[in-house]
Order: structure tokens, then C-alpha cells, then sequence
């Protein structure tokens, strides 16, 4: 199964420190965003996540541009990888990450791929 996100904005990692109501308010829309597309790829390829153990995922990050900072991009995408797990109804903790840093393309998304 594959979803594309949008990319999040720099504004998510870590350095970056804002209000955190401005902060909390864009958390709750990546990962409610992330919920729905999710949902919506599960009806289409009618996947089912494996009822125990680890459950592989892969994401590949296409940045908008070149001045991220890819150490930043998985702390990034955590809100987003939250909704996923909740469309799925499992906990994040059993997914197995592995990541893919892409060159830059506009618009930039997060193609997150689960086996």
C-alpha cells in the first residue's frame, strides 16, 4: 500500500520552536489528513496490516527544495506517520522504518509504503 502526504514544514523540526498552540494546531491537521488518506488507500488496495509483530514501512522523503536538513525530515513526518498508524488501528510502535531521501521536487511529499 502507498500514501502520499504532503511534506511537512520546517516549522516541525525540533530547532524550530513556536507557539505551541500554532504548533499543536498543525499537528492535529498533518495527522488528520494522514488518517484520511490512509483510509482511503486501505479501501482501494484492501490492505490489512498483519495482526502481530513488526509491520515494514518505507518512506521516501521528496523535499520542495534543497535547504532541509534530512537528519530533521523523520521528526518531521511523526505526526503524520500517527495518523497512519490510527487508520491502520495499530500502534506505531510496530512499525519498522527504513527511509529514502529523494532530490528535490515541487510540490515536495512523504510517499510512505507498507508491506
Amino acid at each position: 500500500m502507498k500514501v502520499i502526504l504532503p511534506f511537512p514544514p520546517a516549522s516541525l523540526s525540533g530547532h524550530n520552536s513556536g507557539h505551541w498552540r500554532d504548533r499543536a494546531k498543525l499537528v492535529a491537521t498533518l495527522r488528520a489528513e494522514a488518517f484520511h488518506l490512509t483510509r482511503q488507500a486501505k479501501l482501494k488496495t484492501n490492505y490489512q496490516p498483519p495482526a502481530e509483530g513488526d509491520i515494514a514501512i518505507h518512506v521516501r522523503f521528496v523535499p520542495p527544495d534543497r535547504r532541509g536538513d534530512r537528519w530533521n525530515f523523520p521528526g518531521r513526518a511523526k505526526c503524520q506517520i500517527d495518523g497512519i498508524s490510527e487508520a491502520l488501528g495499530v500502534n506505531d510502535a510496530r512499525f519498522l522504518p527504513s527511509f529514502e531521501y529523494a532530490a528535490p521536487e515541487a510540490p515536495g511529499r512523504v510517499e510512505v509504503f507498507l508491506n
